[in-house]
């Protein structure tokens, strides 16, 4: 990577903060809590493509933020053969936002790469999750102290890979867009995104399975370094 960088722009869920983790111990808590007697692992099975599929038309404007919150529960009940009633999985919904971020495990590595990152380069947020829980994260996981701004789409009306939302982040951290490089795990909304209006980038594969693109990519946090 050229010395030209001097911002380094992050993803916060599944790329920092680990989404799926956490996600699966918030529904542990909660079919607890509300007496809801199925396999988690079958449900999360089911629950977490699903969840991907709706932020995918949360981010296309296809879908509102309740909709999602409401359809991807209420498909992922469907999908292992409960039937839920409706109040119960809006009482759920609810339950898991308010919930989700009293767990707040993060990336192998997180600490130690934006530690050593902050000494060399300014760190940003740009993120497509709701503000209120954004923040909430990145608080509670200890995070937040890193960062010298956090854009989030509720606050400029579109989702990345919207251009929009990466203009304004960098308008915010007061950087150009060929001095900057963007670190997150969907190809799509993150580098895609990205890489269209100018930006350096570098794919988060945490799950190993993206080996065929042309953008840099890492399978752990702290493989950064090679490219910085």
């Amino acid at each position: 990577m050229t010395k030209a960088i001097k911002h380094i722009f992050f993803d916060l869920d599944h790329t920092l903060w680990d989404f799926d983790k956490n996600s699966g111990l918030t529904f542990e808590k909660i079919f607890k809590t509300n007496n809801i007697d199925i396999d988690l692992n079958d449900f999360l099975q089911v629950y977490e493509p699903i969840n991907f599929e709706y932020w995918k038309l949360y981010r296309e404007e296809k879908v509102t933020k309740s909709a999602l919150r409401y359809g991807r529960l209420k498909k992922s009940f469907e999908g292992i053969g409960v039937s839920v009633e409706d109040d119960l999985i809006n009482l759920l919904s609810n339950a898991y936002i308010d919930e989700l971020t009293s767990f707040n495990h993060v990336f192998e590595g997180t600490y130690e790469i934006l530690g050593y990152l902050k000494e060399r380069y300014q760190l940003h947020i740009i993120t497509n999750g709701f503000e209120e829980a954004q923040e909430k994260k990145l608080v509670s996981s200890k995070i937040k102290k890193y960062f010298n701004t956090i854009t989030n789409s509720e606050m400029v009306g579109v989702k990345k890979p919207n251009p929009k939302i990466f203009n304004f982040a960098l308008e915010l951290a007061k950087a150009n867009a060929n001095e900057s490089i963007m670190i997150g795990d969907n190809i799509e909304a993150d580098i895609e995104g990205a890489h269209n209006i100018g930006m350096d980038t570098i794919h988060f594969d945490y799950k190993n399975c993206h080996t065929n693109h042309r953008f840099k990519r890492i399978t752990n946090l702290k493989m950064i370094i090679n490219h910085l």
